[in-house]
């Protein structure tokens, strides 16, 4: 069995930073639910998003869930098959996500940390145009 990583070291590094940030971020909403919908009920409290908290942490619980389970099967594929479809939709799903979390950090009034989520973003982008 050949692995592909000569040919993706760049696709599979990238894919492997998805992985890390949206599996450990979307588990930790899930194993502190109530931590983290406390936090984000003060976060949003003066802003149009305050009555709709619960709905929104459980959407960005499943998107970043998503994104980190299609990189895992993108970065498998890749490695395996030289695939790269999983790895766009995991790319895909994670530059929607970090768009809805730049939104709500936007909407909060929390320009720094809506500066720290285009961090985030401009890899994710850079692997969506890799796999493209």
């Amino acid at each position: 069995m050949h692995l592909h990583f000569q040919d993706n070291a760049a696709e599979t590094i990238l894919l492997l930073f998805l992985i890390i940030v949206f599996l450990q971020s979307g588990i930790d909403k899930v194993t502190d639910w109530r931590g983290n919908r406390s936090w984000l009920s003060t976060h949003f409290s003066k802003s149009p998003f305050k009555n709709q908290v619960t709905l929104l942490l459980g959407t960005i619980t499943l998107m970043e869930l998503a994104a980190g389970l299609f990189s895992v099967a993108g970065l498998i594929h890749l490695l395996l098959h030289d695939d790269k479809t999983f790895a766009f939709y995991g790319a895909l799903i994670s530059c929607a996500a970090l768009l809805m979390l730049l939104l709500g950090q936007r909407v909060a009034k929390d320009y720094e940390g809506a500066k720290t989520i285009v961090i985030y973003l401009m890899p994710a982008v850079f692997l969506l145009y890799l796999l493209q």
